[in-house]
């Protein structure tokens, strides 16, 4: 009976430490303003072998979970290259921020993975884009894979906008 109990117990022990050895983290200010931003953030974060994310699109936030640290960032890797950006809780989870972006004015920039899956998107994306001093016009779309900035403004600023509404993309 002793050794029955003591099994027992360890068995327990061993399953509660390997739920508490998941990793988590809140990535804050996610754009997700529509059913579609969570099936594709859940689509993209599904790619990510034992990634696992609770997403709130009430609070703009994701709480991405895995095995490891290691498994939580290729998630939070995931959401960026999808096109999503935010702020992350644990500072050992990233938000990759690089978007070939130099830091120089330019007349036209062109940015291609930027989340654009509704008019809400766009919508997005225009503020951002107009609150860049310089900036002109854009020509983001509902379902864009890239557009156009134009005007005279700073490339870098443009991207540092857009990740301010919870977006992200690369520079093309």
């Amino acid at each position: 009976m002793k050794i029955s109990i003591l099994s027992l117990v360890a068995a327990v022990s061993v399953c509660l430490s390997a739920g508490a050895a998941d990793k988590s983290s809140t990535i804050s200010g996610v754009h997700i303003c529509c059913k579609k931003c969570v099936t594709d953030l859940q689509k993209a974060i599904s790619e990510v072998p034992g990634a696992k994310a609770d997403i709130d699109a009430d609070n703009a936030s994701v709480v991405l979970s895995g095995p490891d640290t290691a498994t939580v960032q290729k998630a939070a890797d995931a959401m960026v290259k999808a096109g999503y950006f935010g702020k992350s809780s644990d500072s050992a989870v990233k938000m990759d921020a690089a978007t070939g972006a130099k830091g120089q004015k330019v007349k036209t920039l062109t940015i291609e993975g930027v989340h654009l899956c509704c008019g809400k998107c766009a919508k997005a994306v225009d503020k951002a884009v107009k609150s860049v001093s310089g900036v002109e016009a854009h020509t983001a779309v509902k379902n864009a894979k890239s557009f156009e900035v134009t005007g005279d403004f700073n490339d870098k600023d443009v991207f540092t906008a857009l990740q301010n509404e919870g977006l992200t993309g690369k520079a093309k």
